[in-house]
């Protein structure tokens, strides 16, 4: 019987991705699509809330604001526009444009994700807020 020596393996720490600001950032947008599906299930009880009838929406009202799910929302916002400014930066990185034969610059494909936001969210805040 023979035995093959066993090559010396470094113990890596569960948390090496905390050390360098590109992995956390990596991981961190990784995590985020969990509070991206929160928003779903939370927007998909709001709307079960609506369609049955004003009781049970304003009782889904009063849960929704308390400190539990407020902060969870919060949370959760900060996470979606992480996952939302990340992805935009990535975007001249996968997109090739060509505009009569030359490629557009990776400044004016993301400065065009950033102003359609920016104008998305002008357009919605006008209809909510009025």
């Amino acid at each position: 019987m023979t035995t093959t020596p066993r090559l010396y393996r470094k113990p890596i720490s569960t948390f090496w991705w905390v050390r360098r600001r590109s992995y956390l950032i990596f991981v961190l947008r990784e995590l985020s699509c969990l509070f991206v599906a929160w928003f779903v299930v939370f927007l998909l009880l709001l709307i079960n809330a609506v369609s049955s009838g004003s009781e049970e929406y304003q009782r889904f009202l009063s849960w929704s604001a308390g400190p539990g799910v407020l902060a969870l929302n919060v949370i959760a916002l900060l996470f979606v526009l992480l996952h939302a400014v990340t992805w935009f930066n990535l975007a001249p990185k996968a997109m090739v444009v060509r505009v009569r034969g030359q490629r557009v610059a990776p400044v004016v494909i993301l400065g065009l994700h950033y102003l359609l936001w920016g104008l998305l969210t002008a357009i919605v805040l006008l209809v909510v807020l009025r």
